[in-house]
């Protein structure tokens, strides 16, 4: 573990680590003591194990592929709690060493609820647990937290509470984050990640 303490100790934020396999949500939340609400997909909450020990994290569900009202409330309400919620960027697993496809969400939640994003990266993760294995296998891990990144530029008086250029230029900022922790946690792995 590098750089945990960027982690704020007290106050929402928004962690937003890279996502590279199933056992992120484990090495993103030994980022800190404090416990942090995952926003996850909705459906794994119809596997029952997997969706009664996420109601036991504290995670939420999402519905993936339009924008979720009830799921943006609940990050809102713990932030403004001063508890921290975590959002992979994103979306979605992905592969391989490039972050991609990153999506609004992070950014947007963090700026409506004048909160900082914590970006992370996660090396070794891909392989400890790759796409289709039943099991995780034994392999070094890394994980590099980022400078935490003020959100309040996105910050708008307007209708939705934010500027949706600033929102865009944030994201923008995250991914670039993202993707140095990740290289930078990968390279202390001492392993590159194949793109596939």
């Amino acid at each position: 573990m590098v750089g945990s303490d960027k982690i704020p100790a007290s106050g929402g934020f928004v962690l937003a680590p890279v996502h590279r396999s199933a056992l992120d949500f484990v090495f993103a939340a030994m980022v800190t003591k404090r416990p942090i609400h995952f926003m996850a997909k909705d459906s794994i909450w119809k596997v029952k194990p997997a969706g009664w020990l996420l109601d036991r994290a504290g995670s939420f569900p999402v519905r993936r592929g339009a924008a979720d009202r009830r799921a943006l409330e609940q990050c809102e309400r713990w932030l403004e709690r001063g508890e921290p919620v975590a959002i992979f960027p994103e979306g979605t697993r992905r592969f391989g060493p490039t972050v991609t496809d990153v999506f609004d969400g992070a950014a947007f939640v963090a700026a409506r609820a004048h909160v900082p994003l914590v970006p992370v990266g996660i090396g070794g993760s891909e392989a400890a647990m790759p796409k289709g294995a039943k099991l995780p296998r034994r392999v070094r891990v890394t994980v590099v937290v980022g400078d935490p990144i003020d959100s309040s530029a996105a910050w708008s008086e307007g209708r939705l509470g934010v500027d949706r250029k600033a929102v865009k230029a944030l994201t923008t900022q995250v991914t670039t984050a993202v993707q140095h922790n990740f290289d930078a946690a990968t390279a202390l792995v001492g392993t590159t990640v194949e793109a596939t």
